[in-house]
């Protein structure tokens, strides 16, 4: 993102597409994070290697793609889907069209709505470092989930915000890649629900029960009771439920589907409630949204696990 920009913004300039919108901005400073660096140099290598057949060398990530053809190559690579696009689009139009066909197509298949993404084609196409940041990092998540991506990378953004009484401005802690606090970091154990696992089978059935009696507990109030964990939890509504209940705020029902039928809306329903549960600062590492879909019963007790650990007293 143009720092500079935001003189634009300041003055209120009718032309500048901050004019009436929320925006954020990556402190300067933090361009120079060594964490932040590490993930820029992991995503560009990713991206090089995945597009070397096609002689595609990305240089930097906020000046080469912006225009969508990155992209659009990375979701044949990838996906397997060929877009109907402008190879080489050289008109802003052309590019936004472009981008928009694109993201329509990734968000589908990353299991996003466009009300809940952390990026959209303005932003991309104003090159927005952060926005693109996190649609690299999520489509890492989806395609290449063994991507060692650096953990805890976070950024502190301004956020402006115009009003009727002037601009409002705030700064907050973001974070790009997932949590891991410092003692998960050196521990030498394994995750404790890895670890689990692999007791006996009396052990492991207690521990099932001690959770599912703290989910339905935290359920009742909703006339919602869960008996088996691995598929209850795969489409994703119960567990955005359950966030709502024990973080205490209401998940409007537009921002997810209530009754999905179809392996991409209940991805986007688990996807959803795992970026939530980050963006609150609980644990979910090294949990795959599709393995909840799959009724992974790791995957599913590694998230109520960590709900778990921050609301059992309450």
């Amino acid at each position: 993102m143009d720092w500079d920009r935001v003189e634009d913004f300041e003055r209120g300039n009718e032309e500048s597409s901050f004019n009436g919108e929320k925006r954020k901005l990556i402190q300067p400073t933090c361009l120079k994070d060594p964490d932040l660096i590490k993930l820029k140099e992991v995503l560009l290598e990713w991206i090089n290697s995945t597009l070397k057949p096609e002689h595609i060398v990305v240089q930097t990530l906020e000046e080469d793609i912006f225009d969508g053809l990155v992209l659009h190559h990375l979701l044949a690579r990838l996906a397997d889907v060929h877009l109907t696009v402008e190879e080489i689009a050289v008109t802003s139009a052309a590019q936004i069209s472009k981008l928009e066909v694109t993201l329509k197509a990734l968000n589908q298949r990353l299991g996003v709505s466009e009300s809940t993404a952390k990026w959209s084609v303005q932003l991309i196409h104003s090159k927005d470092l952060l926005a693109t940041l996190h649609l690299l990092v999520a489509m890492a998540r989806c395609f290449r989930p063994d991507l060692a991506l650096p953990p805890n990378v976070s950024v502190e953004v301004v956020l402006f915000e115009v009003k009727k009484t002037g601009i409002k401005s705030d700064k907050e802690i973001e974070y790009i890649t997932t949590q891991r606090c410092e003692q998960d970091k050196n521990s030498d154990k394994g995750d404790p629900i890895e670890e689990l696992l692999k007791l006996d089978p009396h052990k492991i059935s207690t521990v099932k029960k001690a959770i599912l009696y703290f989910v339905n507990k935290n359920m009742s109030s909703l006339g919602l009771q869960v008996t088996e964990i691995e598929k209850q939890f795969s489409d994703g509504v119960i567990l955005l439920l359950l966030i709502g209940q024990l973080e205490g705020f209401f998940i409007p029902l537009h921002e997810f589907h209530l009754t999905p039928v179809s392996n991409s809306e209940m991805l986007h329903n688990v996807t959803f409630a795992l970026d939530l549960l980050n963006d609150r600062g609980i644990e979910t590492t090294s949990v795959d949204p599709q393995d909840i879909v799959s009724q992974d019963l790791t995957a599913t007790l590694k998230v109520l696990y960590a709900l778990f650990r921050k609301h059992k007293n309450n």
